[in-house]
């Protein structure tokens, strides 16, 4: 029972306070191409910026539904969709072996977190969320797009990530960071992010897969059409992996609303019981 309390927890904090709501809630969103009957048509073009390249700009959200398995054990659309990604549990749920090419140590670390329902999160816990976790979890990701900087505002506990597209290089002997220290570049029609500087004890996704100081991470963005952002997210982190890996995420416009303010940390008080509970 106390396994299922747990569980149970660990899942409404990731749902979080994100409904299909916002402050400006059906307030048409500028810009947006329309259909006839007035709904957006999110398979329009992608919009440029003046520089000609792609515009980034949007409030974003994870496409890859989570499903739910019926009686007959098929696979379906769940009751109530919370829109994260499937793998934000377990971010290898795709490659050819279902899991990331951990290293024995690491491979441990994430059996020992997993067993232990991920109380340890610190996503569970109120702290920040890192990449590559943003793109994955049940909130809404809002992306601001100049010629020389892509600013991510991300809903969940007001967190911001930046993105320096100025031609600067990587800074010497950084504080290590949550969200690292981003740069990047055009690849085309393809906006090229490698990421370094991270902290030593993050987790890239809710199983628990660790990530470390060593790690760099590219993200190439590409924007499909005017709903459709896809990401090829690669991480070389050969202190945890025993070899890069690649996986593939896509996000959805969610058009006609904006963010809410939702944080986490405005009394809670779980998870001082959940450390409690470990001794029961």
């Amino acid at each position: 029972m106390r396994r299922l309390i747990v569980l149970v927890y660990v899942f409404f904090m990731l749902i979080g306070a994100h409904a299909a709501t916002g402050q400006w809630l059906r307030y048409p969103t500028e810009g947006i191409p329309r259909k006839p009957d007035g709904k957006a048509d999110l398979t329009a073009p992608a919009p440029r910026l003046p520089d000609g390249h792609p515009d980034l700009s949007g409030v974003w959200h994870a496409a890859q539904a989570r499903r739910c398995t019926n009686a007959a054990g098929e696979t379906v659309p769940c009751g109530t969709e919370i829109g994260g990604s499937s793998l934000g549990g377990n971010l290898g749920r795709n490659l050819a072996d279902g899991a990331l090419p951990y290293q024995p140590w690491a491979a441990k670390l994430f059996q020992e977190r997993h067993a232990a329902l991920s109380i340890d999160d610190p996503h569970v816990r109120c702290l920040p969320d890192n990449p590559p976790r943003h793109w994955t979890l049940p909130h809404l990701t809002k992306a601001v797009h100049t010629p020389k900087l892509l600013v991510l505002l991300y809903e969940v506990n007001a967190m911001y990530r930046q993105i320096f597209i100025d031609g600067r290089p990587q800074p010497k002997d950084p504080a290590p960071a949550w969200n690292g220290y981003s740069i990047a570049h055009w690849e085309g029609d393809t906006l090229v992010v490698q990421t370094e500087g991270f902290r030593d004890d993050l987790w890239i996704d809710t199983w628990g897969s660790p990530m470390s100081d060593a790690a760099k991470m590219t993200e190439k963005l590409h924007r499909a059409n005017f709903g459709t952002l896809k990401i090829e997210l690669t991480i070389d982190d050969p202190k945890v992996y025993t070899k890069p890996f690649t996986v593939n995420l896509t996000e959805s416009l969610e058009a006609d609303t904006d963010l809410v303010d939702e944080f986490c940390l405005e009394g809670e008080k779980d998870y001082e019981r959940l450390q409690r509970s470990r001794s029961k």
